[in-house]
């Protein structure tokens, strides 16, 4: 299986090169989810600014975003963003650090803006399950995300776990088969011995998981499907261990449909070169007419007709 990078690789890219060349630009692009980002150097060419539009920011903003951003990037965060964009940074290419491991650590940063953004609910989470914990009774806020059109991300804390729950709607009857194998697998995998320390992953569709089922609005349809992930502390007690967890989860939906599309390319791919193995036996199969030259008293050749 792949695993999709959690930071932006036309970000990443993009300042590399400029960090060593500074030029103008003017890049407007859009990531997993329909985020989009804009790179421009709207006044000088060693003024760079990176903006990002999120459908839930408005969302992120309860749940700590700009704390988590200015913890991140500090004082790159600018006042006012770009119009029609949630949060713009500015970078100053004559002030960045010299090339090495500094200047690689800032532009992973960078790219990571919108796993940053999308890590404040977790981080949330995290911290709320502590206190519960060592208050031994109570239940976190559920706290959602609707990051796209019709799907949405919900986060909960309680005395001994954090659930996040996924619901992703399948388009296609194929899908929603195959989907559905997929994410059998990550329930059987969890059997195998060297990986019972993964979280434990609940699916259904149809009907809503009962941590989410009283939410008004739900729509209750087979083509939605609801994916659960139970994370206890050791997914989160270690901070580095913690902020691996909330870069791979916050991608499952795109990991998974990427892997649903990846599965139905390759049964394509068999299928057409099956069939091609079926057309080349059809074609061995055919007898050849055997032409006879029959010939007169004279030598002549006969031609029937």
């Amino acid at each position: 299986m792949i695993l999709l990078e959690s930071n932006n690789y036309i970000i990443q890219t993009t300042l590399a090169e400029k960090f060593i060349k500074p030029s103008s630009l003017d890049v407007q692009f859009v990531d997993f989810d329909g985020v989009r980002f804009h790179l421009s150097t709207p006044e000088r060419k060693t003024g760079l600014v990176l903006s990002m539009n999120i459908r839930c920011w408005d969302e992120l903003v309860k749940y700590g975003v700009r704390d988590v951003l200015s913890r991140e990037y500090g004082r790159m965060v600018k006042p006012a963003p770009e119009p029609e964009y949630n949060v713009s940074l500015e970078i100053d290419l004559e002030q960045i650090p010299p090339e090495g491991e500094q200047r690689d650590t800032l532009i992973k940063s960078l790219s990571s803006l919108r796993r940053n953004a999308l890590a404040a609910p977790f981080e949330v989470a995290f911290k709320a399950q502590k206190q519960l914990e060592a208050s031994g009774s109570g239940q976190g806020e559920l706290m959602t995300m609707h990051y796209r059109d019709e799907e949405c991300i919900y986060v909960q804390a309680s005395p001994d776990r954090v659930t996040v729950i996924f619901s992703t709607i399948f388009r296609e009857e194929t899908d929603r088969i195959i989907g559905k194998v997929f994410l059998q697998e990550f329930v059987d995998a969890r059997r195998l011995p060297t990986i019972q320390s993964a979280p434990q992953v609940l699916y259904t569709t149809g009907d809503p998981p009962l941590e989410i089922r009283h939410l008004p609005g739900l729509t209750v349809s087979e083509d939605i499907g609801y994916v659960t992930f139970v994370l206890f502390p050791r997914h989160f007690a270690n901070p580095s261990v913690a902020e691996s967890t909330i870069s791979h989860i916050q991608l499952f939906r795109d990991y998974l449909h990427y892997h649903i599309k990846c599965s139905k390319a390759y049964l394509h791919s068999r299928m057409r070169h099956r069939v091609s193995e079926f057309q080349k036996v059809l074609n061995r199969a055919k007898t050849e007419v055997a032409v006879v030259d029959r010939k007169t008293a004279s030598g002549r050749s006969m031609i029937s007709r």
